[in-house]
């Protein structure tokens, strides 16, 4: 019965398995692939919210001379 589970749990590669405890869900079981996407997506909202919030504050420039004077080379 175990070669059994196994070929369908490969067959089922892609869709998440969800754990049940007490007849209730606890937890998810999802392909690797489907995590790291989730992960990226996660981080590319993240990326997208920070964004916004420094496009919301004014810009401002300093000169390049005045920058390498604050942050000396270490080379």
């Amino acid at each position: 019965m175990v070669g059994r589970k196994t070929v369908n749990l490969k067959a089922r590669k892609k869709a998440p398995l969800i754990v049940l405890r007490g007849g209730e869900p606890s937890a998810v079981i999802l392909d690797i692939d489907v995590y790291q996407e989730m992960l990226e997506r996660l981080e590319d909202i993240e990326d997208l919210h920070m964004l916004a919030e420094i496009r919301k504050k004014p810009m401002s420039f300093r000169k390049l001379v005045d920058f390498l004077q604050e942050f000396p080379r270490r080379v």
